[in-house]
């Protein structure tokens, strides 16, 4: 277990290792769930996308100023398929 000591303007620095751990990088974001009992749950933000944008980049309803990347495609395939919604 790791403790971490909060400044006084209520902030606290993650130590490399445990941002490595989540695998985030420098500008990236973490998404912190609360829990009951005071707990939180911990996890690296990943952007997400919808299965309808995926579809549409693909039979060209949508016009992209890139093409979308094979790890863009994942992404929004899992998010879609995990029921997760960029609309939240």
């Amino acid at each position: 277990m790791v403790s971490l000591a909060v400044t006084v303007k209520g902030q606290v620095t993650l130590k490399r290792d445990l941002l490595q751990h989540l695998g985030v990088k420098p500008g990236e974001r973490i998404d912190f769930e609360k829990l009951p009992a005071g707990e939180l749950r911990v996890r690296a933000a990943r952007p997400t996308g919808s299965i309808d944008d995926f579809l549409h980049a693909l039979d060209g309803k949508v016009t992209l100023d890139q093409p979308l990347m094979i790890e863009a495609m994942n992404a929004i395939t899992e998010a879609g398929w995990a029921g997760v919604s960029d609309d939240a």
